[in-house]
């Protein structure tokens, strides 16, 4: 008797982050292929420290609303789960909170009624200060990036997520409510990229390497089509061997090229994928062009690590930030610029030398128009032939009136330097705005970046879960 064929499980992926949006005619050709899943990765570390800090999203609230409204009311009706993770952009409490917020207007708005699941990833402090002690991390530091990790460092943390698996996601789908349901809609805090489309496949009994490589695929949506946006669906079937991909628009295209090349996407090793109890073996990894829009991808591998480990993400406040934005056309002054601005340094340094609670200040100078993107990595500097340069003066300081204070001295020291070969007495900058200085406000960096060696048992245990009635 011949074996029975795993059915395919199908993923519509809406969006590269929520938020940015997607062609209502995308989303609709994903429904009529009848997924098993919509899901979407809400947030990243991109941005930088300070959305993880400060627990503020870095999308905008109406954007996610217009989102999750669209994919909650497919999902209800049509009993399709519904899963986002790193929720809020950073997935800790705040944004986890934020999230929540936003599903239960939709609920009421829409006379939904359904279970949310919420999955927590933000850390207590002491539970990272006892792992301190068990030298159970391991740091991911790139040279001096992030300090040595303290107690002391903990504590000015402001707070600490743990990049969870497909294990909390997993356990959410098993957790009844109250009322004897399971979940509908799943939000998880911070989360392994792939892990909100890979989860459930997983637990239906499908290949954990297919699965997960999928899921990295899938995250970013149609970017691994050509030509690539991060604003437009993206579907995805497992079947018992393989995966495929296939885009949703008729004006994109998935290669062989587009989507090997986003699977070497944000990794430094084209073989290995690391993520949260293992790796991706991709050695004998084939991609082949099974029609004109769509790949096929076999020969994915997981290799799991043992101990269990999770990346951990934390954010402390350095300082508070003030910025001039302006610009100069004088071929003397582009032509000294590095004189200039190492004169304007030590006269700031001069002035303030004796005001001890200045002395902590950073002043930085971004020169755009001759290796302002890179600064000193950039390969192939411009030494000469700019006629203009785009000046932004930086500084971050321990309160945000200091940081006012240094910021004002440093732009009208440099608007009035003298220089040989100087015409234009009156001021050397052109400022685009008035007033020309702008309080940035709370400055973060990271402060934890580290992977946490787990016991077996707790990759989903360790994450609580609350299930809400809607």
């Amino acid at each position: 008797m011949e074996e029975t064929k795993k059915e395919e499980f199908r993923i519509l992926s809406t969006t590269a982050i929520l938020g940015y949006g997607f062609p209502m005619s995308s989303f609709e050709e994903g429904m009529k292929r009848k997924p098993h899943l919509i899901a979407a990765d809400g947030g990243s570390t991109d941005p930088g420290p300070y959305y993880l800090g400060s627990g503020k999203s870095f999308t905008d609230r109406d954007a996610v609303k217009r989102d999750l409204e669209i994919m909650i009311k497919a999902g209800v009706k049509n009993n399709i789960p519904v899963v986002v993770g790193t929720a809020g952009g950073s997935g800790g409490v705040p944004h986890l909170n934020w999230c929540y917020e936003i599903v239960e207007e939709i609920a009421k708005e829409n006379d939904l009624h359904f279970n949310l699941a919420l999955i927590y990833s933000e850390l207590f402090k002491e539970r990272i200060k006892c792992e301190l002690v068990q030298d159970t991390m391991v740091s991911l530091k790139k040279g001096n990036l992030i300090s040595s990790l303290t107690e002391e460092e903990i504590d000015a943390t402001s707070r600490i997520v743990g990049q969870i698996g497909v294990e909390p996601f997993i356990r959410a789908f098993d957790k009844e409510g109250s009322n004897g349901v399971k979940p509908s809609v799943i939000l998880a805090g911070r989360a392994y990229d792939p892990a909100c489309f890979a989860a459930l496949p997983i637990k239906m009994g499908y290949d954990i390497a297919l699965s997960l490589h999928l899921g990295k695929i899938l995250e970013c949506a149609a970017i691994c089509a050509t030509p690539g946006s991060g604003s437009d669906c993206m579907f995805g079937y497992i079947g018992e061997d393989y995966f495929r991909v296939e885009p949703l628009s008729p004006a994109r295209k998935c290669t062989t090229l587009s989507v090997a090349a986003h699977t070497l996407y944000e990794k430094t090793n084209p073989y290995i994928l690391p993520g949260p109890g293992g790796h991706l073996d991709l050695h004998n990894c084939e991609f082949e062009q099974e029609t004109e829009n769509t790949v096929l991808v076999r020969g994915t591998k997981f290799v799991p690590s043992d101990p269990y480990t999770i990346k951990l993400e934390g954010a402390k406040l350095v300082g508070y930030r003030t910025v001039s934005i302006a610009g100069t056309r004088d071929p003397m002054m582009i032509s000294k610029i590095d004189e200039i601005i190492e004169g304007v340094r030590d006269r700031v340094a001069d002035n303030f030398a004796e005001m001890d609670a200045l002395l902590s200040y950073n002043l930085n100078f971004k020169i755009y128009g001759r290796d302002g993107v890179m600064a000193e990595l950039e390969p192939n500097p411009t030494t000469e032939g700019c006629h203009e340069l785009g000046i932004i003066i930086d500084v971050t300081a321990p309160t945000q009136k200091e940081a006012d204070t240094i910021c004002a001295f440093a732009r009208s020291t440099m608007l009035h330097y003298g220089y040989e070969g100087r015409r234009s007495t009156a001021g050397n900058l052109a400022f685009p705005y008035s007033p020309s200085d702008f309080q940035a406000g709370e400055v973060y960096a990271f402060s934890v970046y580290h992977l946490l060696k787990l016991e077996k048992y707790e990759p989903a245990g360790m994450f609580p879960i609350d299930i809400i009635q809607l």
